[in-house]
């Protein structure tokens, strides 16, 4: 680690007073979930695919079966990197998190201002009524009943107008934050922020990969990612590209 870096950093976060977190797999990886993309993630077929929501209506059982075996963590515990920004929010110097992970582990470490841009694994909906299961229903479902996606609370005509899927973000979905509203949200926290500190993403996925263009100018951006990002190169950015809960526990505030 390039100790000059990190004392930059560290000097940065310390006079920070409102800092945005933008934060993906990578954050999550050292809690034991794997990641996305990289050679070791859990893809053989292509995310934009596997989590599309044309597969999940062309196969809902498949896309269930993979989401339960490689998406829902429940017993995953949050790590050092979680536990840092869950600290420095109760200290008032983290304002909000935004995140790609649907593995709520930031609340589990005690983050309250926490925006799940992609969803959350640990609940579905009707796609017709609304009505709310909990991850472990859909599991006790799936050991009972065959068509267990579809919702015995409401009546509709065809079954595909009611299938339950997980409240998470498909590709081809949208969610709450995908809207005009939560979106302007979303960039005026970005806006306000003094400081804009990513952990774990390759900010390769859009939208979410477009947040750090909306900075007020001159704002610094510390990125902490193993792998290359788009932004690597950008004025008043500072790379590191080593753990995230190691790196986070060598910056004392």
């Amino acid at each position: 680690m390039d100790n000059n870096t990190l004392e930059t950093c560290t000097k940065i976060l310390k006079n920070a007073k409102n800092i945005v977190v933008l934060t993906g797999a990578g954050i999550s990886t050292e809690s034991g979930i794997k990641d996305f993309r990289s050679r070791t993630g859990i893809y053989k077929l292509a995310p934009e695919y596997i989590l599309s929501l044309d597969y999940f209506y062309k196969h809902p059982k498949e896309f269930y079966q993979f989401a339960i075996e490689n998406l829902y963590h429940p017993d995953a515990v949050p790590n050092k990197g979680h536990q840092i920004l869950a600290k420095w929010e109760g200290e008032g110097r983290v304002g909000s998190i935004i995140t790609q992970n649907i593995d709520g582990l930031h609340q589990k470490a005690g983050s309250k201002n926490v925006i799940e841009f992609h969803g959350t694994i640990k609940t579905a909906a009707c796609q017709n009524c609304g009505k709310s299961y909990s991850t472990s229903e859909m599991i006790s479902r799936i050991k009972t009943m065959d068509d267990f996606y579809i919702c015995s609370h409401c009546e509709t005509k065809r079954k595909e107008d009611h299938f339950i899927k997980p409240d998470v973000v498909l590709f081809g979905d949208t969610g709450e934050w995908f809207t005009m509203e939560g979106f302007n949200y979303i960039l005026n926290q970005i806006r306000g922020a003094d400081c804009l500190l990513v952990l774990g993403t390759s900010l390769k996925v859009t939208p979410f990969s477009t947040f750090p263009q909306y900075k007020s100018a001159g704002v610094p951006v510390i990125i902490i990612n193993k792998g290359d990002t788009p932004y690597d190169f950008a004025p008043d950015t500072f790379v590191i590209q080593e753990s995230i809960g190691e790196t986070l526990t060598g910056i004392v505030l």
